[in-house]
């Protein structure tokens, strides 16, 4: 059985939380729009997902393999990103990110990618 405070806490939620709720969501919508229009800026081709706080690029274009993408960029720009081969051998070539963190934690995440991204351009 949930505690009752817990039970408490939630019937005031439902009651009263929905503009909180759409407070979050806005934000989120936000980073949302940021992060896919700087991954589609710098090139890369990505979905815009609907339901979620990750957006997976596809990077097959700079390296085959999505582990060695990874720790490249983790070793180069010190930005950790996950390989899509760990979700699914179907997702090799793609990267998952997560936008569920600051705008400004976004924005330098983004300008570490794009600038790792920029080696393989020149």
């Amino acid at each position: 059985c949930v505690a009752t405070p817990s039970q408490y806490g939630a019937i005031r939620a439902l009651k009263e939380g929905a503009a909180d709720i759409e407070k979050m969501n806005a934000a989120y919508r936000e980073r949302r729009d940021y992060i896919y229009q700087r991954l589609t800026d710098m090139g890369l081709s990505v979905t815009l997902p609907q339901g979620t706080f990750y957006i997976f690029p596809n990077v097959s274009a700079y390296d085959q393999d999505s582990f060695r993408f990874c720790n490249q960029l983790l070793e180069r720009e010190q930005l950790a990103i996950v390989p899509g081969k760990s979700f699914s051998d179907f997702a090799e070539g793609y990267v998952r990110l997560s936008f569920a963190c600051d705008m400004p934690t976004i924005e330098e995440a983004c300008n570490r990618l794009e600038r790792f991204l920029s080696y393989y351009q020149a």
